[in-house]
């Protein structure tokens, strides 16, 4: 197992390609797996808000994970996504993620009922104590609607019961501030979940990134890393201004569909267009990208020289 204080780079969260009946497209997602490897990528994460973990029943989530731990086969560190709205269903999609042999875990705050900053952090502290995984921290208000303040994130910490965070906030701000104070932790692995700020992420002190535009253009994600890590910021910024380009189709299905279908099936319809997957469409009600909308995420795949 691969402690998660070493995790570090582009970890993708990985798209979870679907049968025309919704169910798991097990070849689709192998292929899948298999392009992201070849891309570099130094991790993966399944199901999360790319991969519509929260459409997803148990038996279709453990069926991921059979999938990607027998493709992966130890090559990269594997995170599962045990996101639900309570701790109990979160402890059982735990043991779930445990006996399918993951190497660590992503724990969003508990959503959909209010909860208050010490409901989350005894959320963290149960599922810490039930499943002896390490734990990324994932804070994405916009879906839970609470966001994991600095001071709850200092607090789980300092009780070992995290071992990173994946920020999706869109916060900068917030952000560049924990990095300041994790300064002193250098074992506390911060990830941005931003496709365009990536940059700017590694720049203050982000360990690594988690883009769902990683599915489309993975070796993309890698060569910003790596332009990072040389301390070569002319090429990284070059790097990332390509990318943000391209991040435009995941902007091609609103005011139609709604901004996570849109960039979910974004995403699904370029690998479609790429010939990784068979079939663009999401779990119901998620409206998939139409033929004209298909065809502006053709030309911007043309002019990022990617079809």
């Amino acid at each position: 197992m691969t402690p998660t204080p070493h995790l570090h780079g582009i970890i993708p969260p990985v798209v979870t390609p679907l049968t025309p009946d919704y169910q798991i497209d097990e070849a689709a997602l192998r292929r899948v797996i298999q392009h992201l490897l070849a891309g570099g990528v130094h991790g993966l994460f399944l199901l999360g808000s790319t991969s519509e973990v929260v459409f997803m029943d148990a038996p279709q989530r453990r069926e991921v994970l059979r999938i990607a731990v027998d493709e992966v086969a130890g090559r990269v560190p594997l995170l599962a996504g045990v996101i639900d709205p309570t701790t109990d269903r979160v402890i059982g999609h735990a043991r779930d993620a445990q006996a399918a042999g993951v190497d660590g875990l992503v724990v969003t705050a508990p959503f959909y009922a209010r909860t208050s900053q010490a409901e989350i952090i005894e959320h963290f502290r149960a599922i810490r104590h039930a499943v002896p995984l390490p734990i990324m921290a994932y804070d994405i208000p916009v879906c839970v609607h609470v966001k994991l303040e600095r001071a709850t994130l200092k607090a789980l910490r300092a009780e070992g019961l995290i071992e990173g965070l994946k920020d999706s906030s869109g916060d900068d701000t917030n952000f560049r501030l924990l990095a300041v104070e994790c300064q002193d932790d250098p074992d506390f692995r911060l990830f941005t979940g931003s496709e365009l700020m990536v940059d700017t992420a590694f720049q203050v002190g982000a360990h690594g990134c988690v883009p769902g535009l990683g599915n489309v253009d993975p070796a993309g994600y890698v060569a910003l890393y790596d332009a990072a890590r040389a301390g070569d910021w002319t090429a990284a910024r070059s790097i990332q201004e390509r990318l943000i380009r391209l991040f435009a189709v995941a902007l091609q299905g609103t005011p139609r569909t709604s901004g996570g279908a849109s960039g979910v099936g974004g995403f699904k319809t370029a690998m479609t267009l790429l010939g990784l997957i068979p079939h663009h469409h999401m779990h119901r009600p998620n409206l998939p990208l139409n033929a004209e909308e298909t065809g502006r995420v053709a030309a911007i795949l043309r002019e990022g020289a990617l079809l």
